[in-house]
């Protein structure tokens, strides 16, 4: 049976917060927008939320409103909810609880094969599957993708020593999946060793499938730490992608879009220009590998054609900064600095740390009075 330190109620609090993919502070934020809205109830005061996922004090009856409300959940769903032994697994194994995600049924099935791995069965990977598929949420800063992932491996990694043959292939895949986004993730917030550390354990596990398109997706994820790696181990995981066997055409093109970024950050300008040619590049990659080739016109050119795509806010955080370098290379002052303002603000309030990195290598010009000399 499994059993844990805290009552049940607060191991309910944290592994609600931590399945919305929430911190502390985000949980405290938006309590205290609902103590305002409200102006009912007091903000509940510093380190309120730590001690009511501790246990060491429950919220009182004015916080337990600001709870339900900004949970979405009447008082009896977040406090009990439909069963304990859920709520368990979930704290002692820190796999985010996402309510309305998986029946009652499916998590009663999940926690009986954490006490015995051996139970594992297709249903249970086909749980991780879904987990793997929401937690690859866009609205989520990347750092919180990286807490939530990584449980979630380990999951998978445990029950992968137990389970029969007949579903080890398929966690083995998961695994392979989840440390890619950990490694994608860990990339956005700027955890360059981190993120290679873990594409080096998703193509191992890759690898172990014995299936040459997931090791190839795996390769291609390598190749997308483009400014966490050397330009020469960024060519090479995308060649070695493309050489897999029977590996679709997506391949070949996410491969060579990423070669293209490192020729460009080498300065190679003919082995850039083909593999854009070859992986037909949109307008915002052909943009940033002008910038990085030093020719910040034609990348101006190209992006005042084109409007911003619609990505996830980390991404368009970085796609402002990269903008942002291009105008400052063209000594466009202005519209750089209008550019860094809004990236530098979205960066923050997502935990862009790529694109604050970017942000780092923009220097903007002097103003033009600066260099006027006044005639009397």
């Amino acid at each position: 049976m499994i059993r844990i330190d805290v009552p049940h109620w607060a191991a309910r609090l944290r592994a609600l917060r931590r399945g919305r993919l929430w911190r502390r502070r985000d949980l405290e934020e938006r309590l205290n927008e609902a103590a305002e809205e409200t102006q009912e109830t007091e903000p509940p005061p510093a380190e309120a939320v730590r001690a009511w996922e501790t246990g060491e004090r429950r919220p009182d009856p004015g916080h337990v409103e600001l709870l339900s409300r900004v949970f979405g959940m009447d008082e009896a769903d977040l406090f009990v909810g439909p069963s304990s032994g859920t709520v368990l697994w979930h704290h002692l194994t820190g796999i985010p609880l996402m309510p309305g995600l998986f029946s009652e049924e499916e998590e009663e099935r999940v926690g009986r094969a954490v006490e015995r791995p051996w139970r594992a069965d297709a249903a249970t990977a086909g749980y991780f599957e879904r987990m793997l598929d929401a937690c690859a949420a866009p609205y989520a800063r990347p750092a919180d993708l990286v807490a939530a992932l990584r449980p979630v491996f380990a999951g998978i990694e445990a029950f992968r020593r137990d389970a029969g043959s007949s579903v080890r292939g398929a966690l083995v895949a998961l695994a392979a999946r989840d440390a890619e986004l950990i490694s994608g993730m860990g990339h956005e917030a700027g955890d360059a060793p981190g993120a290679r550390a873990w594409s080096d354990r998703a193509i191992r596990e890759a690898h172990e499938t014995g299936d040459p398109l997931t090791e190839a997706f795996a390769l291609v994820q390598r190749a997308g730490l483009v400014d966490a790696a050397e330009p020469g181990e960024i060519v090479a995981a995308a060649v070695a992608a493309r050489e897999r066997a029977g590996v679709p055409a997506e391949v070949g093109t996410l491969s060579r879009r990423h070669e293209a970024q490192a020729h460009a950050l080498a300065g190679e300008i003919e082995p850039c220009h083909r593999c854009l040619e070859e992986c037909e590049a949109g307008a915002e990659l052909c943009a940033g590998c002008l910038v990085d080739l030093g020719r910040p016109g034609g990348a101006i050119e190209i992006l005042e054609s084109e409007p911003p795509l619609s990505v996830p806010a980390y991404l368009a955080a970085y796609g402002l900064a990269r903008r942002a370098h291009a105008y400052a290379e063209a000594h466009e002052r202005d519209q750089a600095a209008d550019l860094a303002r809004q990236a530098l603000a979205l960066a923050r309030r997502t935990g862009a740390a790529r694109a604050l990195r970017e942000l780092g290598r923009v220097h903007l010009p002097p103003p033009v009075e600066a260099g006027r000399r006044v005639l009397v």
